[in-house]
């Protein structure tokens, strides 16, 4: 017979003194198991013994010394050890004590930990995301971590070392299943690689396929105690095991459907379960986590601004008194104003908005934004906007561990140069907010710079905002994307990158593309009214109500005292519409939404695989969202000349006797557009290019984008007539024409 105790149960543990709470655990439990099931028949003598079978040691990553980094002069290069602050002698606020510095570690010989042989793995590994790694762990330790596991995405949190490390025992035959409690972000695309190699794995060249894995159980959201806090996170639970080993059984997935407090601060769920194959974003049914990212969506959705330094965030107040002291200055001849810059008005304190701007309250702040200067130009040009961030800014710069953001402190940590360049020449352009509890999409004036929390979609067409915000969109966005705590995620590289239009093919005609269009600005312009007319109502509450009326149940004191002043029975109305203009769009008009939402991303999936595969096809059949910028055959015609103008706006009152800044100078570097042959031709390429300007020009500025002869130019003065006579375009002032 074999004898069942604590040696059986391995373990790693990096705390020495969890390690030993560990094993004095497995005993009280093996002892209360012996009584339960043996009445009052003794233990065997000795009744504990140490088995050593709890190891005292990091668990992913072994090294066989380790020892503090030097540099060439040989003195221990050191960080702000993330915790010590000071008060600033100016702001009056705390920032990062420099003094408080500690040394980098270096591991010498860093490699995967093993771990004892084991017919199953069970776990509950740190809880700790992909950035605040470095500060938790030291910048030694996670440099010598990613060299390591070279197989986990750099990306992904703490706790898929764990996971990649137990399927890779699993598949390779060492272990028989394994079962841990991550965080629920899990399912989201940075952790959710990990998951998709194991589940459909792909050997490489020379290499011999191992088994795959599959998921036998998984909970993908669930309420959680933080034992290191007290603090209530979102976990998931997931079990690996063969796909072709222990069982032929569909998964289980466990859904929470319900919540409600209980004891000592736990929380009571009720589950419902989904049998079938669990996929790699932790759902049963259309395997949306198969779909790819398509060419017609690339190009044109990024995140917003990144600041790294609260100091950049100024009221309106403040704005006011740090351009007072502004003076206009023309650039001198051959003298530069600064590399990179893309977008077609530099503005060096602009419209800014948050998540929280568009679902709640606005704040109604300004940010600095110096995107394209040097610190040099900043300070002779705006001194006291330079003074302002060198106080409020560069403390908590200067001790990040990232070069750049050190180096570059007057810039936002990420400027986002491509949103810049695809922003150019629009005059708004659509966001949602990455997380929130209702995924709804909105226009925003291209003067508004968005933050790092917004995912903004770099085009003007209604048409496009009308399908994203119907619910066809909005089911793929659920699907595709992750959650943060309760609340849904909207990644772009999931949610927006891998959606199918509708196009021709599928069921789009001019009518209904133009119907959409218009239930969409129609959606945007009655939004933006009612919540501008001071009733205190947010986009939250106004979609609140929308979800009670698409419920059938009835409204509560709180929720009819939003309904009447935010006519939220017409916006319901207009989003009924729009959702079957856009269901027609695809040819699905037998398709119900809620209730056919499996069908739908069924269908959804199956079209997306269509256009991955005419996309790869050697004629390249791609159906671009905004063809005239990302299409590369446009590429180096009027968008590329219009992204590359370079305008200075200084905002702030200017002497009228100053002379004034060139509002348009077109970049000579820039590629020119292809003089086409025919008349026909000829006019729409002039009708774009005053479309994609930010300002109006000249005959001249608009020959200087034409590439040819002299003389092929010289039907400008008539075409530019003519787009004016037919309503394409209109004559500003006795040289210059702009877009209608």
């Amino acid at each position: 017979n074999l004898t069942v105790d604590p040696h059986q149960l391995l373990g790693i543990e990096v705390n020495p003194r969890a390690a030993a709470i560990a094993e004095a655990v497995l005993w009280i439990g093996y002892l209360q198991w012996h009584f339960r099931t043996r009445s009052n028949a003794a233990p065997p003598q000795p009744v504990l013994r140490d088995f050593k079978n709890i190891e005292c040691r990091d668990a992913v990553l072994a090294w066989d010394r380790m020892d503090y980094e030097l540099d060439v002069k040989g003195v221990p290069v050191t960080r702000w050890d993330g915790r010590s602050y000071k008060t600033h002698p100016v702001t009056g606020k705390q920032v990062p004590d420099e003094a408080a510095q500690i040394p980098k570690e270096r591991y010498l010989n860093a490699r995967q930990a093993a771990w004892p042989k084991a017919d199953f793995i069970t776990g509950n590994p740190p809880f700790i995301g992909a950035g605040p790694m470095r500060l938790t762990l030291g910048d030694g330790y996670v440099e010598a971590l990613r060299g390591a596991w070279p197989e986990v995405p750099e990306s992904a949190d703490f706790v898929m070392f764990w996971w990649e490390h137990a399927a890779r025992a699993v598949r390779s035959g060492t272990a028989r299943r394994f079962g841990f409690i991550t965080t629920n972000s899990l399912r989201q695309t940075f952790n959710r690689r990990v998951v998709e190699t194991h589940l459909h794995p792909v050997a490489k060249p020379g290499e011999l396929a191992q088994p795959a894995l599959k998921l036998a159980f998984a909970i993908p959201d669930h309420p959680w105690v933080d034992s290191a806090d007290g603090a209530a996170v979102r976990i998931a639970m997931t079990v690996g095991i063969l796909a072709n080993g222990d069982s032929d059984e569909p998964g289980s997935l466990q859904n929470v459907t319900a919540e409600s407090p209980g004891a000592d601060g736990e929380v009571n769920v009720t589950l419902a379960e989904d049998q079938g194959e669990i996929h790699a974003d932790l759902t049963v049914g259309a395997n949306v986590a198969s779909a790819k990212a398509l060419r017609a969506n690339a190009d044109i959705s990024t995140p917003g601004v990144k600041l790294h330094g609260a100091g950049f965030i100024v009221t309106q107040e403040e704005a006011n008194v740090l351009l007072a002291s502004v003076l206009p200055r023309v650039p001198r001849a051959g003298e530069g104003w600064g590399e990179g810059r893309h977008t077609a008005e530099l503005v060096v304190i602009r419209e800014y908005r948050n998540g929280r701007d568009l679902t709640d309250t606005p704040r109604n702040v300004k940010v600095i934004d110096l995107f394209g200067l040097s610190a040099d130009e900043v300070r002779k040009l705006y001194p006291a906007i330079y003074q302002h961030v060198l106080e409020r800014v560069r403390p908590e710069r200067d001790q990040n561990a990232r070069a750049t953001y050190r180096n570059k402190w007057w810039i936002h940590g990420e400027p986002r140069r491509e949103l810049r360049s695809s922003l150019a020449g629009l005059p708004r352009y659509i966001a949602t907010v990455e997380t929130a509890k209702h995924r709804t999409f909105q226009f925003l004036d291209a003067s508004i710079l968005p933050d790092n929390m917004l995912v903004a979609i770099a085009t003007d067409d209604a048409y496009v905002l009308g399908v994203m915000s119907s619910r066809v969109h909005i089911s793929w966005a659920l699907a595709t994307g992750g959650t943060l705590e309760d609340r849904p995620r909207y990644n772009k590289t999931r949610c927006f990158e891998t959606f199918p239009f509708p196009t021709p093919e599928t069921g789009l005609t001019p009518a209904l593309s133009a119907r959409i269009a218009s239930l969409a600005e129609d959606i945007d312009a009655h939004r933006k009214r009612v919540l501008s007319a001071g009733n205190a109502l947010t986009l939250t509450g106004l979609y609140n109500v929308l979800e009670a009326l698409r419920e059938g149940r009835a409204l509560t004191a709180k929720e009819k005292a939003i309904h009447d002043p935010g006519l939220v029975a017409v916006l319901n109305s207009l989003h009924d519409e729009l959702d079957a203009c856009v269901l027609a769009a695809y040819g699905w008009a037998d398709i119900t939404l809620p209730r056919d939402e499996q069908t739908l991303l069924t269908r959804l999936v199956a079209l997306n695989a269509q256009r991955v595969a005419e996309e790869a096809d050697d004629k390249g059949k791609i159906a671009y969202l905004r063809p005239t910028y990302q299409n590369p055959a446009f590429r180096g015609t009027a968008v590329e000349a219009v992204a590359e103008q370079t305008t200075l706006a200084i905002d702030a009152p200017q002497p009228s006797d100053a002379v004034a800044v060139p509002q348009q100078r077109i970049n000579a570097k820039a590629r020119k557009l292809v003089w086409p042959r025919t008349l026909p031709e000829r006019m729409k390429t002039i009708a774009t290019l005053l479309a994609g300007s930010t300002a109006p020009m000249t005959t001249a500025q608009v020959a200087a984008c034409i590439g040819g002869k002299a003389d092929a130019k010289s039907q400008l003065p008539d075409i530019l007539a003519t787009l004016v006579a037919l309503g394409r375009a209109q004559q500003v002032n006795d040289t210059q024409f702009a877009a209608v």
